[in-house]
Formats: C-alpha cells, sequence, structure tokens
C-alpha cells in the first residue's frame, strides 16, 4: 500500500527535492496535502501533476486567487499547516518549511503520531526540550533530513549510546572560507553562491555566515541527546563526508556520498528500508584528497554565538535564532551589512532576560520579542 505524504514546503528547495524523489517512487507514496508560503505559481504547477487533496497557503487572502484552479479544501496559515500534519489519512510528514514556524506543526505531527521527515532545524533549536519530550511521550518517529544528521542517525543506527565518544558535524566552509574578503562589502549575490549544496536563500546565508553549523550543534544535541561537549565541527570543503561518530574505542564511522539532498530525503522517506536512486555515484578515485581542519570562530562569530545559545538553553536559542532571521531577512532586502548579522545577534542575546524551563507559551513570546527588538534597532 502507498504511504501518503503531506509536504510543508513544497516549492522551497527541500520540497522540490522531495517531490523529485517521490516521482521515482510513485508506486510507494501518494502527495496527499502540500503547502507553500509565497509560490502560488510553482504549487499550482504541482497540484496538477500530484493531485493532491488539501493545500495550504500561507495567507487567507490567497485563498481567492488558489480557487480560481483548485477545488479541494484550502487551509491558510500556521492552523492551516497543523491541520495538513495531523489528518488521519496522512502516513508521512515532510516538514520542509524554514524558520521557527515550523514548530508548531511540528508538535501537531507528533502527538498526531506521524513519521517526520525533518528539514525544519530551527524547530528543534528553539523547542529542542519540548519537542523531544513529546517525541518520547508519543513514540514518534522523526527521521533527520538535513544530510548531516541524516549521516549521524545511520552511523549511530543499532548502537548503544553509552558506546559514542563525539559527534562529529561536517561543513563546507561557505562561498568566503578561503577568501580573504572585508565582510561590510560583501554582496547579497556574492553570499548567495554556495560552492557545493543548491539550497533557499535563508539557509545559504547561513552557510556562509557558520550559523547553519550552529544550528546545527543545537538540533545535533536534542535529536541524538549527547552533550555539546561531545559535538564537534569540523570544516570539510568537499561536502563528501556529511557526518561522523567517533566511538570510545578510537573507531569513527561516517557517511560518504555526493552532496545531493535527494538521498537523505529518500532515506528519511523509506527508512527503515532502501531502494536505488539516479543519484551520481561516488568516485574516490576523482576526489583525490579529503580536507578537514577546525572552524574559525573569529572570522565566523554567528557560529559561536549559537553554540553558546545552545549551552545556555531555556529561551536563549530562541531568541538568537529569531534575531538571525530576521536579520538574515534584512541582509537579503539589502538592508543590512553582512558584517552586521552577529553584532544584532549578539546584542539581542546580551539584552534578553533569560526565562528559565520555558513552556510553549514562553518560547513563543521569547520569539517575538527577539523579532520586533531586532527589528527596531536595524531600523
Amino acid at each position: 500500500m502507498r504511504k501518503k505524504v503531506a509536504i510543508l514546503g513544497s516549492t522551497g528547495s527541500v520540497g522540490l527535492n522531495t517531490l523529485n524523489v517521490i516521482r521515482k517512487l510513485r508506486d510507494k507514496f501518494d502527495i496527499f496535502s502540500l503547502s507553500t508560503n509565497r509560490n502560488l505559481d510553482l504549487l499550482h504547477s504541482q497540484v496538477k501533476e500530484f493531485q493532491p487533496k488539501i493545500i495550504c497557503v500561507s495567507n487567507e487572502s490567497d485563498i481567492k486567487e488558489v480557487k480560481k484552479w483548485y477545488k479541494n479544501k484550502i487551509v491558510y496559515g500556521i492552523d492551516g499547516l497543523c491541520e495538513l500534519v495531523s489528518h488521519p489519512e496522512v502516513d508521512i510528514v515532510v516538514i520542509a518549511i524554514v524558520g521557527s514556524s515550523g514548530l508548531l506543526p511540528l508538535i501537531s505531527a507528533i502527538k498526531s503520531k506521524k513519521k517526520i521527515a525533518l528539514s525544519n532545524k530551527e524547530s528543534i533549536v528553539i523547542g529542542g526540550e519540548i519537542v523531544k519530550k513529546l517525541i518520547k511521550k508519543y513514540k514518534c518517529l522523526l527521521v533527520p533530513v538535513d544530510s548531516e544528521h541524516s549521516a549521524i542517525f545511520q552511523c549511530m543506527k543499532n548502537e548503544n549510546k553509552n558506546n559514542i565518544s563525539k559527534l562529529i558535524i561536517t561543513a563546507s566552509g561557505g562561498p568566503f572560507l578561503h577568501k580573504k574578503l572585508v565582510f561590510d562589502n560583501i554582496k547579497v549575490k556574492d553570499a548567495l553562491k554556495h560552492p557545493c549544496w543548491k539550497m533557499g536563500k535563508k539557509i545559504t546565508i547561513d552557510s556562509a555566515t557558520l550559523m547553519n553549523k550552529g544550528l546545527e550543534v543545537i538540533e545535533a544535541h536534542y535529536l541524538f541527546d549527547i552533550p555539546y561537549e561531545q559535538i564537534k565541527v569540523l570544516i570539510h570543503p568537499q561536502s563528501i563526508i556529511h557526518s561522523m561518530v567517533e566511538f570510545i574505542d578510537g573507531s569513527i564511522l561516517g557517511l560518504m556520498s555526493e552532496p545531493d539532498m535527494r538521498l537523505s530525503i529518500q532515506y528519511a522517506l523509506t527508512y527503515p528500508e532502501r531502494y536505488p536512486t539516479e543519484i551520481k555515484k561516488l568516485k574516490l578515485e576523482e576526489i583525490q584528497k579529503l580536507e578537514f581542519f577546525l572552524p574559525d570562530y573569529k572570522r565566523f562569530p554567528c557560529l559561536e554565538l549559537a553554540i553558546i545559545a545552545g549551552k545556555t538553553g531555556h529561551t536563549m536559542p530562541a531568541v538568537m535564532n529569531a534575531a538571525n532571521e530576521v536579520a538574515v531577512e534584512f541582509f537579503l532586502n539589502k538592508k543590512l551589512k553582512f558584517s552586521s548579522i552577529p553584532k544584532i545577534i549578539e546584542r539581542i542575546m546580551n539584552e534578553h532576560k533569560i526565562i528559565k524551563n520555558p513552556d510553549l507559551d514562553q518560547i513563543l513570546f521569547a520569539d517575538t520579542w527577539a523579532r520586533n527588538r531586532a527589528k527596531e534597532i536595524i531600523k
């Protein structure tokens, strides 16, 4: 029987790759529902191809336009996303939307005991403790989609957690790794030129600042229940080894492949099974060398800010993440310098009065406060 899939963010980079995977596995999956933020034209073409039963748009005002070409159920906003993921006919939820807006749909999917393919690291970053407890309570299967966490997930499989010495998260280093640039002068078009991966704009900028790697450290801490002191970041420009696990006997397992998101997406969808793909096979003889070195925390301060926020815990990760999202948005709109992104984040983190052991409402309040404060400072 084919599994019914709900894709949140079907018009984004991960969503498009998920649909590419499903096109090759139509005998195993059906698209039940799709969502988009703004790209109604692309959603229209996806609807014609996959015939979903429900779609979700960002704003209620979009519904009138969508009704011209879609006759089934239309929902909108965060409530609409939560309705998609909790629908009783849905088997697998792919959460591929960007930012903190993924938290409430993730919680709804967990409570509905769905299999979750997660590509929204921000929801784990800001609500990690709550999410971890809910996954345990509802015995929900969550399989990470990000290549780094997919690699760790696969390397840790069937291993006793007590045998793990260290998680090693690799990073390409982004477009400015070896370039001696004045960060004040970096243009948006240059920051969007990632050397290895084709991703959405927000995550590409996060990769350029190395914030993305800091978010991944926090996500790994919660997903795999490993202390921060046992999580290490290594720059690996070739992006061939997607991450590694070091064990107490000194052995290290890593996952290697060409940098292609379809591989980790398919693994998340089909887990625990594996199926053939058309992804380019890795030819080690052509690579010739694999490099690894420590990140430059002074040159890329966002990485350290994220790790500090993670170790501080409570509401600090939500504040750090919200400030980063706003700063990146202003940079993409050419209203903030690239070099000012970490300055905004650090200032807001320093101003924040931590709420200890926060509930969901307190996390969302901290998120809103940080967003508003960031906009005040930048404007």
